[in-house]
């Protein structure tokens, strides 16, 4: 009695249990109709369907703006679901009758179409189609549908094709020639002035992407045709690729591979020879400089040297060498005030510049009251400052030895704390620093920093210019005029006035004291008198030119006797 109770109370357990797992079912049955009810048609043979125009610099592109680059994903499918899905015949006729874009024509090659609708709109000209961001220039070059794009290059009016438009990946018309194989569309660009090394979004140029095409379709000719345009091997990519790097070392690229190789070789040559080139000229422009500087044969071997360095490690790395960077040491400028050791520096900072030492041919002059503050935590900010100002450039600090106290203090001397900040910079190839001083007190700078030697590896000893010296001076004063705020400016020197002439007058109306304090300063006060003697001697009804502008040796003998009265 009590098995059958329980035998009957199990079957209608199993039967409830039934009834919940048929409604569950039931439940999912609905659920997936409802969910392939919105799936897109398929048409179950084609399972995979190709992507137009793959974009090597950033994804896939929208179907309507590219070339099949035979790169295929797999797509849904779901079973025809009959007449309900249908589209009424009505609304698909509505649809077929859509204007054609101008992004479209392009695509198709319907030349007379476009040319319709920039007749109806010349706006359309530079238009920008969605999510790609695409000119119609894009599109033609990128289908190589060249009759459209000689068609657009050569319009005449107010709108203008624009050749370097970029697309939303940073490519060019030129890019989507060159990535889709299409050589006629690019031989056109590059004849209109195309820019052959424009970069992507990821610093791939036009050639990158033609030696992709290129692997992928197994043609040389867009690539050879941005060879014959002089396109860069050996531009590199954000990766640091060059068109070469992204050649495979498997056979079937070695025709590619020599090809790109031996134009790279061709190019490594010619930018020798133009470095070359280069080079004569930059050495007769520091020849030319060198001249202006009287004396200092040292300093001018060494500044050769550093300039034909740098020269040569200029065409080094045009024929692919790879160099550490070279730096210019720091230096030290000994001497007595006027023997042109603030002009020197400021002719160096050019010749840095021009050989490629220094980016910059900046030449900031400092001096203690410039670097040294009045109070504890003035200093540090106020050095760095300065140093800030000078970098990519040279430091000229005049007076060094200012920086350092004659005699220990109880208190420190803010000046050693400036020194301190501008040795903590020498090692950072950003900056040349020159100290300048007297030769005796800059010694002291030189024994109070342990480092100081070590960075400091060029010292330059400026001598007191002699007669000679001076007499020459004198005549680059006079011939290399170029301010016309000088007080000389317009004026000459009589052909009495030799180097021989004017260095015999100078050693005669001079004493050996004046020329060592004064140097180069005795030249522009004697040049200032003799100006005002010309002035007072002639006779105020002079009317010519030679005479009222040609400064005579007793002009000269004048300024240096008054010169000799201070």
């Amino acid at each position: 009695m009590v098995a059958a109770k329980r035998a009957k109370g199990l079957a209608v357990e199993i039967k409830n249990q039934s009834s919940h797992f048929q409604i569950f079912f039931l439940f999912l049955r609905l659920f997936f109709s409802s969910f392939l009810f919105f799936l897109p048609h398929q048409n179950p043979r084609s399972s995979l369907l190709p992507f137009s125009s793959f974009s090597l610099t950033g994804g896939r592109e929208e179907a309507a703006t590219g070339q099949n680059l035979n790169i295929y994903h797999r797509c849904p499918q779901r079973p025809p679901l009959g007449n309900k899905m249908q589209k009424p015949v009505q609304d698909q006729r509505s649809r077929s009758s859509k204007p054609a874009t101008i992004h479209a024509c392009a695509q198709s090659g319907d030349l007379p179409a476009v040319q319709k609708l920039l007749r109806d709109n010349p706006s359309f000209l530079n238009e920008r189609n969605p999510v790609m961001s695409q000119t119609p220039l894009h599109v033609s070059a990128g289908n190589n549908k060249w009759e459209i794009v000689k068609f657009l290059l050569s319009l005449k009016g107010a709108e203008k094709v624009e050749l370097e438009a970029k697309n939303m990946y940073g490519e060019t018309p030129l890019h989507m020639a060159a990535k889709n194989g299409c050589n006629e569309a690019a031989q056109l660009l590059l004849s209109h002035g195309a820019f052959i090394e424009a970069k992507a979004n990821n610093g791939m140029t036009p050639l990158h992407l033609a030696v992709w095409d290129s692997i992928r379709s197994d043609d040389c000719s867009t690539v050879k045709t941005l060879l014959e345009h002089n396109a860069d091997c050996s531009a590199k990519d954000d990766e640091g690729m060059t068109p070469v790097n992204h050649i495979s070392q498997g056979p079937g690229s070695e025709k590619l591979r020599a090809l790109l190789k031996r134009h790279l070789e061709e190019q490594r040559r010619r930018r020798a020879l133009e470095a070359c080139s280069e080079s004569k000229a930059k050495m007769e422009e520091l020849e030319k400089a060198l001249s202006s500087i009287i004396g200092l044969h040292e300093l001018k071997v060494q500044l050769r040297k550093w300039a034909k360095g740098m020269l040569l490690d200029e065409r080094r790395r045009a024929l692919g060498l790879k160099l550490g960077v070279r730096r210019p040491p720091h230096m030290a400028f000994l001497g007595n005030p006027g023997t042109g050791k603030t002009m020197v520096a400021r002719i160096l900072g050019r010749l840095l510049h021009l050989v490629g030492i220094l980016p910059t041919d900046r030449v900031t002059e400092v001096q203690r009251t410039d670097l040294v503050g009045e109070f504890v935590g003035h200093t540090g900010p106020k050095t760095r400052k300065k140093i800030k100002e000078a970098e990519g450039g040279i430091l000229f600090v005049d007076e060094a030895y200012r920086l350092i106290p004659m005699q220990k203090a109880d208190d420190k001397d803010y000046g050693l704390e400036a020194l301190e900040e501008i040795m903590s910079v020498m090692d950072s190839g950003k900056i040349v620093v020159i100290f300048a001083g007297y030769t005796e007190p800059m010694k002291r700078v030189i024994a109070s920093n342990e480092g100081f030697c070590r960075r400091v590896t060029k010292f330059f000893t400026f001598d007191d210019f002699t007669s000679q010296d001076l007499a020459e001076i004198v005549h680059l004063k006079m011939t290399d005029q170029e301010e016309e705020s000088s007080m000389l400016y317009g004026f000459q020197l009589h052909p009495s006035c030799s180097i021989d002439a004017t260095s015999r007058l100078i050693e005669s109306e001079t004493t050996e004291k004046q020329r060592r304090e004064m140097n180069g300063g005795l030249v522009d006060t004697m040049l200032v008198n003799a100006r005002e003697n010309l002035d007072l001697r002639l006779d105020f009804d002079c009317i010519d030119t030679e005479k009222l502008r040609t400064i005579a040796l007793e002009d000269l003998e004048a300024g240096l006797r008054l010169l000799s009265r201070v």
